[in-house]
């Protein structure tokens, strides 16, 4: 009897042992996949990070070969509107790769490989400009380098010198981009503007400031600078005097509208100056019947649609 209960909890103890054993077995094995299951996930976000800081640094570089290519056009005179644009559509992934929680590699491999592309083109045509450039500047020494020997001949050629010189100037308005550079140099400039009260007995005062009671006319001095380059034919200065409101101050009969930059703009008088490509000294008088008002008054000189020089008087 005794035999069959020891044989008994003997066969109790296997069944727990046993239990016990395919408790734990089931338990390791729930563990052990779950860390695969961990480490697999760690590697896929492992990669991820990879991938998404790998974009990110593409993207800035990018983005400062597109900043240096804009200086660059720029510096060279050329249109950067498509390169802003690019630039802008760049900032715009930039910011969305941030929280694109759906990132993926592909889509912005494909976004890198076109910004690569325009790049690769962008950079043909920086390159055609660069050699458009140095075909003007080699165009511009040549002309400056005619332009110095037609002026280094002596007085008695004077004239085939004026004629090789607008020959000159005609051929660099050939060039649209030198247009403007000739415009500039071929302009007029007034020096010396003064401005002098003339009162009705005829004396002339100077210093800027004058009483209102003692101007019967205004006298405008300066001198026409020699230039080369300007058409020696007789020019017509138009004289603009403001009042410290800005209107220009005239007298019927006398002023009249001209054309300034596309602009209509009233002048109080002008006058026709001979002009022979030398320095003149030039002197516009200007009478008008109404007393100055005190203030500080403008005079502008004007001519062949360029503003030549300006001066300034108070009226007390």
């Amino acid at each position: 009897m005794e035999a069959d209960v020891a044989n008994e909890k003997q066969g109790v103890l296997n069944i727990t042992m046993g239990a016990l054993l395919g408790v734990l077995a089931l338990l390791a094995y729930l563990f052990l996949g779950s860390r695969n299951e961990t480490l697999e996930v760690q590697k896929l976000l492992t990669a991820k990070v990879e991938q998404f800081a790998s974009t990110q640094i593409k993207l800035d570089s990018i983005s400062n070969v597109l900043d240096a290519k804009i200086i660059e056009v720029r510096q060279l005179g050329g249109s950067v509107t498509e390169l802003e644009r690019i630039k802008r559509q760049l900032i715009i992934d930039k910011k969305r790769l941030k929280y694109d929680l759906t990132f993926s590699m592909q889509q912005y491999s494909l976004k890198i490989r076109d910004y690569k592309n325009f790049l690769a083109q962008n950079e043909a045509n920086v390159h055609a400009l660069k050699a458009e450039n140095g075909s003007l500047l080699s165009q511009t020494r040549a002309l400056e380098e005619e332009k110095e020997s037609i002026l280094s001949e002596n007085t008695g050629l004077k004239y085939e010198r004026a004629a090789l010189a607008k020959a000159v100037v005609d051929y660099s308005l050939k060039n649209a981009d030198l247009t403007n550079k000739v415009t500039l140099a071929s302009a007029m400039k007034a020096i010396n503007v003064e401005v002098m009260a003339v009162a009705d007995n005829g004396k002339e005062r100077r210093g800027g400031t004058y009483k209102a009671s003692r101007i019967d006319r205004l006298k405008i001095d300066f001198v026409l600078l020699a230039n080369p380059l300007a058409s020696a034919t007789s020019k017509d200065v138009y004289v603009r005097i403001l009042d410290a409101n800005g209107a220009v101050v005239s007298e019927s009969g006398i002023g009249g509208v001209m054309l300034f930059d596309g602009h209509e703009l009233g002048y109080s008088t002008h006058q026709t100056v001979p002009f022979d490509g030398d320095d003149q000294r030039v002197d516009i008088l200007f009478r008008r019947e109404a007393p100055y008002r005190p203030g500080t008054y403008t005079v502008e000189l004007y001519t062949e649609g360029s503003r030549i020089g300006d001066a300034h008087f108070v009226v007390k």
